[in-house]
């Protein structure tokens, strides 16, 4: 007989709330199969009116009630000092109790890693939670981290983040030995600023036993030439947010094009099924996981659809069945790298 296998769920974050969080509880539930049970927490009156419209969730939800929300824009110390009992914290000591397998959340996210960093802790001697993409290329995936939760970052912090996006990549995508690189702004040894060349040196040594293949560009993260690709916050933030940006303006012109005139309309209709596989491609990543913690926490963005929150489901479900915390730990045993003093200021990320 199998396992149960929970996952717990801030039913309120997100700019929709329950009316998104809990359809995509049933279209998750239809992918991880008839033995994974959820933990919806959140105001009870909103997550059982959506329950009642789903009866294949019938016996497989568990609505925890709370009326406090961690608010969109509350600042991750206010969230740290009111934020117990709400639904966002609940979802993730859900995780520390041991009543969860991983918890997920569309809620504020540098509440979410404060929150998460508290109640968890961190693994391996890590110093910080690091939030990681999925990026759409030629190739299929590239993970990109960090992404926003750092925005300073020493070279110890990158050789980290190398580490945690090569044990989350093997367990999202299946890839036994990915190839790792960092970015920069040329791929000659001389470029960029010490921090980026003094972890090149560290990750080209192999002490860290990853597969290093140096130092990419930005053009290189459409092109999929690795398949980790490893930064600070800020700049992680930007690439990411522009790309977002490129991919709208791509799509609006592409749709304007396409209804300026009859002929253009009737095109469109021809190679509609190719025109929605297309949008698929450009939409952005649904998940990104707070990596380094003792426990597996997901963030989907704010404006989360249905599809999006279960995407995300569905990668805390493949993190907790993999052994990806205990590859992070050996790794960096490994290496002989912890939480190590560091100069380098730490900001919070956006949505």
């Amino acid at each position: 007989m199998s396992q149960i296998f929970t996952i717990s769920v801030d039913a309120m974050g997100g700019d929709h709330g329950p009316a998104v969080t809990i359809p995509a509880l049933s279209r998750a539930a239809g992918r991880l199969g008839p033995d994974v049970r959820f933990l919806a927490h959140g105001d009870a009156a909103q997550i059982e009116a959506e329950l009642a419209r789903l009866p294949d969730l019938a016996g497989r939800v568990e609505v925890r009630h709370t009326d406090k929300v961690v608010a969109s824009d509350e600042k991750p110390a206010t969230a740290l000092r009111r934020g117990k009992g709400s639904s966002m914290w609940n979802a993730v000591e859900a995780v520390k109790l041991g009543e969860a397998a991983g918890a997920v959340s569309a809620g504020n996210t540098g509440a979410l890693m404060a929150i998460s960093k508290l109640i968890l802790r961190m693994s391996a001697d890590l110093d910080r939670p690091c939030l990681t993409a999925s990026w759409p290329t030629v190739r299929g995936f590239t993970t990109v981290l960090d992404v926003g939760a750092n925005v300073d970052c020493d070279a110890a912090r990158l050789v980290e983040f190398a580490i945690l996006g090569e044990a989350f990549h093997r367990a999202a995508h299946g890839i036994e030995r990915p190839t790792i690189g960092l970015l920069n702004v040329g791929s000659e040894d001389i470029k960029g600023h010490e921090e980026v060349r003094e972890a090149h040196r560290i990750l080209r040594e192999g002490a860290a036993g990853l597969n290093y293949y140096g130092f990419v560009e930005g053009d290189d993260l459409t092109r999929g030439v690795v398949d980790v690709v490893v930064t600070d916050g800020f700049t992680g933030n930007v690439a990411l947010k522009t790309a977002e940006g490129v991919a709208k303006f791509i799509s609006g012109e592409l749709r304007a094009a396409l209804t300026s005139s009859l002929p253009s309309k009737l095109g469109a209709l021809l190679a509609r099924k190719a025109l929605l596989a297309f949008r698929e491609r450009l939409n952005p990543p649904a998940a990104a996981p707070l990596l380094g913690l003792n426990g597996v926490v997901v963030k989907s963005h704010g404006g989360a659809a249905i599809r999006d929150f279960a995407d995300a489901i569905q990668v805390a479900a493949d993190l907790a069945r993999s052994d990806f915390a205990a590859e992070i730990t050996r790794s960096m045993t490994r290496l002989g790298l912890g939480a190590q003093p560091t100069t380098a200021a730490a900001g919070q990320g956006g949505e």
